[in-house]
C-alpha cells in the first residue's frame, strides 16, 4: 500500500458531507419510499447486475455494495468526499492491518477530526463498473460508514444521477 500525492492532497476537503450522513438516522424513511414508485405504482427495484448503477436507499441518499479486493463493502456514496474512505472494520474485512498503519493525515467527519492513513485498493468494482488501483484513507474514528469518494467517482468514464438511480460509466 503507498501514500500518492492525490492521497495527500485529498485530506484538505475529504468529508465534506459526512454530517449529512449522520443525519440520516434521525430522517422518517416513509415519506422518502413514496417517492420510490414507478409511473404504474409499484416500488422500483434494484438495478439489474452489471448495469453499473445503484438504487436511492430509503433514506434518500444512494448505498452502492461494491467489491473492494474481492471483499463486499457497502458505501455511502458521497460526491463531497475527496476521496473513498473506509471503516477501520471495512479495512480489517479487506485485509488491511489497521495496527500497523500510520494515520499521518488530519481529517474532519461529522464526529470532529480524526486520523487517517492512506491505502491502495487494487479494486473496487460496482454492479459492473470496475476500477483498479483506487486511492483511500482509513479513518481512525468518526466514521460511521465507508464513503465511496472521488477518487473512485471522478475516475470514471461518468456518472449520473436521475430521481431514483446513480449510473456509473468506467
Amino acid at each position: 500500500m503507498q501514500v500518492s500525492s492525490f492521497a495527500k492532497l485529498a485530506l484538505v476537503a475529504m468529508l465534506s458531507a459526512v454530517a449529512s450522513g449522520a443525519a440520516v438516522a434521525t430522517m422518517n424513511p416513509e415519506p422518502l419510499r413514496m417517492a420510490r414508485l414507478n409511473a404504474e405504482g409499484f416500488a422500483a427495484g434494484p438495478p439489474a447486475p452489471g448495469s453499473g448503477a445503484v438504487a436511492k436507499g430509503p433514506d434518500g441518499h444512494f448505498w452502492a455494495d461494491a467489491e473492494v479486493n474481492g471483499q463486499p463493502v457497502r458505501f455511502l456514496v458521497d460526491t463531497g468526499a475527496t476521496a473513498v474512505a473506509l471503516t477501520p472494520k471495512d479495512a480489517e474485512r479487506l485485509g488491511i492491518r489497521t495496527a500497523e498503519l500510520k494515520p499521518s493525515y488530519n481529517v474532519t467527519t461529522a464526529g470532529g477530526s480524526a486520523r487517517a492513513a492512506a491505502v491502495t485498493l487494487d479494486s473496487v468494482s460496482i454492479n459492473g463498473a470496475r476500477l483498479e488501483n483506487v486511492q483511500a484513507l482509513v479513518v481512525a474514528d468518526g466514521l460511521d460508514v465507508s464513503l465511496l469518494g472521488m477518487s473512485y467517482l471522478g475516475r470514471l468514464t461518468r456518472f449520473e444521477a436521475t430521481r431514483d438511480t446513480l449510473r456509473f460509466e468506467p
